[in-house]
């Protein structure tokens, strides 16, 4: 009732306030003091203009109604379903559960209108769209003399003559959260010391400038820095001279992280510095990720950043966009009709972004300016001419020398505006440097722009600076669109710095850390959603002291880890050892903090409004669902021990959508009975669980119950142990031993009947799906779909990539190999078990290095409606392989196939022939597929994974989708 009251609130408020709307556009139209001037008469074209207003509003308040009637219409039918019982799924004879006929809101129509991004097609075409420019290039990596990678730059003396070149010199730092060493270990030994510095030398000259992009770095060093260090960098701040770029926790890697934990570092970093220093970030700066996605520009777009820069781009791009003048460009979104997501975008063209490959195209003379070489130093000039100090003796010579590189580089540009980083990784970390370059590098300022001749000015800058600048001489607004620069669409995957490096190994690099990484995603998810309805619930309640609020700072801690995982060397796998396992226990704390916070939160939510409940931090109330001893275990699940009193299990739906899914839980009998709340009984199975391929574990069973799960809600299961000694239903086992001899088994409560050959070729059915596998293997081999005669042919196999024998292998970052995959071949067959049961029927093969399982759900919903596949992987006894899983099918793709970015986007790719093998693998955060006009095959992946799609038969129409551990 109450509901219905509040829904016909709305209705009529929104009534009102159209009618209201409308009251206002006649009034001001009739008192409107400008149109008195103009003569008093009202123009036939405004009453036209003002009659089609009226009837479109009258339409709008026709579909307002409409709605209305929906919404009560939809509140009768939940009312009606909230006072009846709620009917349960029930069991058909062909093994599956089905959804009874029940009453169920209806959803309402979504006008193209409220989604604009779903009318593509109607903006301006791209200039540059990033698949048509991979299919223009033919990659020939040709010399390109002193600049290797590109070509040879001239120009005329007097091109600057009219309108004199502007140079923006960027001192930065570029600060690993982790890679070589630890987080911790980097901050000590270098990071606090670049930016002490740093406040006392910025202070001396109010001409330097400097940029920072690292908070998390930033925001420990502020913690433990004094009051007047603080109020002094607010200062340089203020001021101009130190700008916080991107302002994200890291800079993260953009090919493995999720739009989550993307968004999530984003969030952490800005909030910081609003709060703490009082400014947002307005440019982005992104010099080391391995690769560009296209969803980081929409996120920076979207957090009111108005451009960008980016460097690691494929160096035959760069080569491309510099001799076109395209390494300025508008990033747009593919599915963006109105350019509403236009971000300005820099691409850096040379090699890297430290000091020798950024003045100009000669890194053997821009490695002359970089102050930190000069002779006596720890490091030198690899082509053996250093630098020298800055005199009046020379300065002449220098600054002309140095000029020449600042103008062949600007012909790369649309604009007489330069940008030139001065800075590398760790840089500035002690004072002598910070001497060094702003000492010579201003007197070779003064010198350049006491010269008219010349028609240069040139000075530190910050990225800002640079993009103003830009702005002014071209003439626009920051934000909008500056003329005569072009559009792009797409991304920048795969990375290559040189010939065929090829930096798609890390897309599966330490593939257990990203499984992780998606976990604590998961459960801060999760924690979030309880801590805050738990939260507003006590707060309601006027029960502020019941509920711990210091669980927030397990969410901040968790956050900020989670955060620091997206850097480009930590999620991608790239870290030294001792780093990546420094991060896993970062994870891991994190972890089970979240896991404290979802309790509490849960057993408040449960029992908070009774006099039972109480909170004792030491003795949780509820247990946790699973744990891990260490940063690199798999999880333990914890088994549930059942007496003659129930033992209840909360179950928690984070999605806003209500869930009908299967929720295993391991009890210590095979007596297992399970209830609702209210006491009926639920759909279940019990199986047995499995300590190897052929073992049981003693005492411990798997009742799989299947439960409809409330949105952003808790559901609580009873589970009993039945004192007639009932067993939930058992599932049919079959395992085959073939090659080994079949051991004696005792008794056991789930019978398995055991076969000393392989199988024949058999199947597993719902009402959706049939699945069909290989018998000797239990790998998957087709699929037929409910109602449909043909069989999909979509077989699996695993096939093991080598590497090269030369000096250059593969390894975290690249991949390297000897050629085609080969057919894994394990010494001895697998062990197949294939159970089949009324919830879920399961193919498990156990092989030398990989176990997977293949699961088919026969249960209603979206759960039955695909196969669930799981791969335990241990090539820990191999060296220099990769294993790769191949799913190959007879899917006409025509050598197209499409990947996600970030769990955000899709982006088409097509394999491309003149490339190298590794060229043409993806990140695959998500998912990927291959489709054409009659069918198309989904692979969701529970962590980021490498993806390609290949022929496994040229010539046969065969296509494929691969994906690769190591």
């Amino acid at each position: 009732m109450k509901l219905k009251k509040q829904v016909t609130v709305c209705g009529a408020a929104i009534f009102c306030v159209a009618v209201f709307s409308l009251y206002l556009m006649l009034d001001r139209v009739q008192h409107d003091p400008t149109r008195h001037q103009s003569g008093g008469n009202f123009p036939r074209s405004q009453i036209s203009v003002l009659q089609n207003r009226i009837e479109q509003l009258e339409q709008l308040l026709e579909e307002n109604h409409e709605i209305i009637s929906h919404i009560k219409d939809s509140v009768l039918e939940l009312t009606a379903h909230a006072e009846g019982q709620p009917a349960l799924p029930h069991h058909t004879p062909n093994g599956s559960w089905v959804l009874p006929p029940e009453n169920r809101p209806s959803f309402l129509s979504v006008s193209p209108q409220d989604c604009q991004f779903a009318l593509g097609g109607k903006g301006q075409n791209p200039d540059l769209q990033m698949l048509a420019v991979y299919s223009l290039l033919p990659f020939d990596n040709q010399d390109g003399g002193v600049w290797k990678q590109g070509f040879d730059i001239t120009y005329e003396p007097n091109e600057w003559d009219t309108e004199p070149l502007q140079v923006f010199v960027v001192p930065h730092s570029h600060n690993d959260p982790g890679w070589i060493k630890t987080f911790d270990k980097y901050y000590y030994d270098q990071t606090q010391h670049i930016l002490n510095s740093m406040v006392l030398k910025m202070q001396e000259d109010p001409r330097r400038r400097f940029i920072w992009s690292e908070i998390s770095f930033f925001s420990k060093w502020w913690d433990n820095i004094s009051a007047q260090k603080r109020a002094a960098v607010r200062r340089l701040v203020g001021n101009g001279q130190l700008e916080m770029v991107t302002g994200g926790w890291v800079m993260p890697d953009e090919a493995n992280s999720h739009y989550f934990a993307m968004i999530d570092q984003l969030i952490e970093g800005h909030q910081w510095l609003e709060k703490n220093i009082g400014v947002m970030p307005r440019s982005g700066w992104a010099v080391d990720p391995f690769g560009y996605s296209s969803t980081m520009p929409y996120l920076l777009k979207r957090s009111n950043l108005t451009a960008m820069l980016i460097q690691r781009v494929h160096y035959a791009i760069k080569k491309h966009f510099a001799a076109t003048q395209n390494l300025e460009f508008m990033w747009r979104q593919t599915w963006d009709p109105d350019a509403s997501t236009d971000i300005f975008c820099h691409m850096m063209p040379f090699y890297s972004y430290d000091v020798p490959h950024t003045c100009g195209p000669d890194p053997k003379i821009c490695c002359q300016f970089d102050f930190k070489r000069l002779p006596g130093g720890r490091i030198n000039c690899p082509w053996k001419v250093p630098p020298r100090a800055i005199t009046d003796s020379n300065v002449a010579e220098r600054a002309q020398l140095l000029l020449d590189q600042y103008r062949k580089k600007s012909k790369l540009f649309r604009s007489k505006v330069l940008l030139v980083p001065l800075g590398d990784d760790f840089r500035y970390d002690k004072p002598q440097e910070w001497d060094a370059q702003f000492l010579n590098y201003q007197r070779i300022f003064d010198f350049l722009n006491s010269r008219p001749s010349l028609h240069v000015q040139a000075q530190f800058g910050t990225l800002s600076d640079y993009f103003d600048a830009l702005y002014k001489r071209v003439g626009i607004v920051p934000g909008m669109r500056p003329p005569g620069f072009p559009v792009l669409t797409g991304d920048f995957f795969s990375y290559a710095d040189r010939e065929d490096h090829y930096w798609t190994g890390y897309y599966t690099s330490r593939p257990f850390y990203k499984s992780m990484d998606r976990v604590l995603e998961a459960h801060l998810r999760g924690a979030e959603i309880l801590y805050s309805l738990a939260l507003a619930h006590t707060r309601h309640a006027g029960a502020d002291g019941r509920y711990p609020l210091s669980d927030y700072a397990l969410l901040s801690n968790a956050r900020r880890n989670l955060g620091l995982f997206q850097h480009h060397d930590a999620i991608t796998g790239t870290a030294k050892e001792a780093v990546a396992v420094d991060y896993g226990v970062r994870l891991l704390q994190s972890l089970t903090n979240l896991k404290r916070v979802i309790i509490n939160a849960a057993h408040y939510l449960v029992l908070g409004d009774r006099d039972t409940y109480q909170h004792d931090p030491t003795t949780p109330f509820l247990g946790m669902d699973d744990t891990r001893p260490n940063q690199d275990s798999l999880p333990e699940r914890t088994v549930v021990k059942l007496d003659a009193s129930p033992r209840f299990l909360v179950v928690f739906n984070p999605l806003e959508q209500e869930r009908l899914s299967v929720v295993p839980v391991l009890v210590d009998s095979p007596h297992a009975h399970v209830l609702s709340e209210e006491g009926q009984p639920l759909p279940s199975q019990l199986t047995a669980h499995w300590g190897s391929a052929t073992d049981t574990v003693p005492n411990v069973y798997q009742v799989s119950v299947l439960a409809r799960l409330p949105a952003l809600g808790l559901r609580v299961l009873q589970l009993h142990r039945p004192v007639d000694g009932r067993t939930a239903p058992l599932p049919s086992v079959r395992l085959h031993l073939p090659g080994r001899d079949v051991p004696q088994r005792k008794q056991e409560p789930v019978p398995v009947r055991v076969f000393p050959a392989a199988a024949e070729d058999f199947c597993l059915e719902n009402q959706h799906l049939q699945a069909c596998f290989w018998g000797h293997s239990g790998l998957l081999k087709s699929i037929r779909r409910a109602g449909e005669e043909r069989e999909q042919r979509v077989s699996s196999e695993f096939l093991v990539y080598g590497t090269r024998t030369s000096k250059d292998k593969s390894g975290a970052y690249l991949f390297l190999p000897d050629g085609e995959a080969k057919p894994y071949a394990p010494k001895d067959p697998p062990v197949v078990r294939v159970t089949e049961g009324p919830l879920f029927s399961e193919v498990a093969s156990y092989y030398q290095h990989v176990q997977t399982v293949v699961r088919l759900y026969k249960v209603p919903g979206v759960d039955g409606l695909a196969l669930d596949v799981s791969c335990l992987v241990d090539i820990r006894d191999h060296v220099n392989k990769e294993l790769a899983l191949r799913f190959s099918t007879d899917i006409e793709s025509d050598d197209t196939f499409f990947t996600d970015l970030n769990g955000f986007q899709i982006q088409p790719r097509r394999y491309q022939r003149k490339l190298p093998l590794q060229a043409n693998f993806y990140p695959m955060p998500t998912m990927a597929y291959i489709q054409d006009s009659r069918s198309r095959l989904t692979l969701h992946t529970a962590q980021a994974l490498g993806v390609t799609s290949l022929s496994s038969a040229r010539g046969t129409g065969t296509r494929s989708l691969q994906g690769s551990w190591r």
